[in-house]
């Protein structure tokens, strides 16, 4: 009599048969390299499911913070935008939100990240560039003019002068009706990551904690609606940084920003729901919708372990995305449509809150208003058409997808092991432990690419077809149409600063000023200051300065 094989059984049988095909096929080469070829059920699916997948809405969170995800609400279509003035940003804006964007995102150019005024002699060239000035209150105000700050969400990317653009978004909110209780959105607020990817830090660590912990501080206490911090692997991993970097350093310095606010006597489940995350969306797809999973479980455990969080809002992962700005390639830039796609659909496999893709012309210089359309056009189109919405969490359970999450949560807290031993984010980064891992990764993909070990479609490969093409102003000319930035729009820039500070009550400025110079040397909130001093007429590059005298200035990385 043969005896029954148990269900388990069938299934290894059939594997055997199955391995002995492919390595016939494939002569051989079935085991080795990063990726299996087939990953099948494990051991004890019942288990595995309930403690490491679940259910959406509850931990471990690895199939979303919600519980319908977006058959309840879609994702927010975050286009972001920022370029020349206020006033042409401004249009930007409107033309985004008539066109269907449901948040606004707002980028600064370079002498605003840093800290300097764009009258500023350092800020010469680099006057809209890269992003919109805003130096005055009376930039801000152009910039914002007639939006629906109680409706629609404003993010802003910025970071070491996070607290002065808060306070002049506070004011002209509050100047048209809107109180602070009212507003919602994101503030970026995250500077360790500028010490490891970005540069666009001012002062030296210690005091750039101190200025984010102060406007997570006052946002907790007075901005119920705002997000006061996004903490941001993002530009790490455009810098080279692997998924596993990329999840684990965030966390990393999430986990330091966590413990400086309960310094300040913050009960855990007051700030914690408001902290958010910002993602790449690269180009592996299948790994990228596992990273969003990993980081959503490991962050919802690591707050118990940690902190002994319990609220459930406490323990949930909200986060941005962004789809690779690294990918977009300058030949073949119509290609960036394909790239940009999937790594969008990518992070809403993945469960994003929010989204921006990045227009095909990216790499050639700031989207026009046709590549901006088509971007925006592009999230909706899997919103409203690919049916993806329509599940919570579609691809779970795939045995590819949980190994990937699985080998993801691992790697980051081996990770995030090798950091508590250095002494913890602050130090890490401070050591530039978390540059030189990103640098060395970023070195082998370079040399792979140079060895064509991996393919850039269009760079490296498949070259022909590549268009010798010119560079015209935006909408004229054929070819790639590219927005360009004219020394005549810095110049305008200029007067409108220096009129500023020619028409303000200098007396009024002062005093503020060397008010906000005692309070910050006594460990005030610095918060309440800046408001006060830029709606006394104070400036961006002025109140920087205040503190670039209190704190002094960190030097460059010579990091290579």
């Amino acid at each position: 009599m043969t005896r029954a094989r148990s269900p388990r059984s069938r299934p290894a049988a059939a594997e055997v048969r199955w391995r002995a095909a492919a390595r016939s096929a494939i002569q051989g080469r079935v085991d080795g390299g990063a990726v299996p070829l087939l990953v099948g059920p494990p051991d004890d699916p019942d288990a595995a499911f309930l403690d490491g997948i679940g259910f959406p809405g509850v931990p471990p969170f690895t199939r979303g913070i919600q519980p319908t995800m977006y058959r309840g609400r879609l994702w927010t279509f975050r286009q972001y935008s920022g370029f020349g003035s206020a006033a042409a940003t401004n249009e930007r804006f409107r033309f985004l939100l008539a066109g269907g964007q449901t948040g606004l995102s707002v980028a600064f150019d370079l002498p605003t990240q840093n800290g300097f005024d764009s009258d500023h002699p350092r800020a010469r060239g680099e006057v809209g560039r890269c992003g919109v000035p805003v130096s005055t209150l009376g930039d801000m105000r152009t910039l914002l003019h007639d939006l629906p700050l109680d409706r629609a969400t404003v993010s802003m990317t910025i970071n070491a002068t996070a607290p002065i653009l808060t306070a002049l978004l506070v004011a002209v909110a509050e100047e048209n009706g809107v109180p602070r209780a009212r507003l919602g959105g994101t503030v970026q607020n995250d500077v360790l990551k500028e010490y490891v990817a970005r540069g666009t830090y001012i002062y030296p660590p210690e005091a750039s904690m101190r200025l984010s912990v102060d406007l997570i501080e006052f946002a907790t206490r007075e901005m119920p609606q705002w997000n006061y911090i996004s903490v941001s692997g993002y530009h790490m991993r455009e810098a080279g940084a692997t998924a596993v970097q990329e999840v684990a350093f965030t966390l990393a310095n999430a986990l330091a920003y966590v413990a400086a606010v309960r310094g300040r006597g913050l009960d855990l489940d007051d700030f914690l729901p408001r902290l958010s995350f910002f993602f790449s969306s690269d180009r592996n797809f299948l790994e990228e919708i596992a990273k969003f999973r990993a980081a959503r479980r490991l962050w919802g455990r690591l707050v118990v372990e940690r902190f002994g969080a319990t609220n459930l809002r406490s323990r949930q992962l909200r986060f941005h995305t962004q789809t690779a700005g690294s990918s977009l390639t300058a030949q073949q830039p119509e290609l960036n449509v394909v790239r940009t796609t999937f790594e969008a659909l990518a992070a809403v496999l993945g469960g994003t809150q929010s989204l921006h893709a990045n227009a095909l012309d990216e790499a050639l210089g700031l989207p026009t208003e046709s590549s901006a359309r088509l971007a925006l056009r592009t999230q909706q189109i899997l919103a409203e058409e690919s049916g993806i919405a329509g599940t919570v969490d579609p691809l779970g359970g795939a045995y590819e997808i949980e190994r990937l999450t699985d080998s993801i949560e691992a790697g980051a807290r081996e990770y995030l092991a090798r950091i508590d031993d250095l002494g913890g984010a602050m130090v890490a980064v401070e050591r530039g432990f978390f540059a030189s891992e990103i640098a060395r990764e970023a070195y082998r993909v370079a040399r792979a690419r140079e060895r064509k070990e991996e393919v850039a479609v269009g760079v490296n490969a498949f070259t022909d077809g590549n268009p010798d093409f010119t560079l015209f102003p935006s909408g004229t000319g054929r070819g790639v149409a590219i927005q360009r930035i004219t020394p005549a729009e810095e110049r305008r820039q200029v007067d409108r600063v220096r009129a500023w500070k020619g028409a303000r009550d200098a007396a009024a400025v002062r005093t503020a000023l060397d008010t906000l110079e005692r309070g910050t040397g006594r460990g005030e909130n610095t918060l309440p200051l800046v408001l006060a001093a830029v709606r006394a007429g104070a400036t961006l590059g002025e109140a920087a300065d205040v503190w670039r005298a209190l704190f002094g200035v960190q030097p460059p990385s010579t990091a290579f």
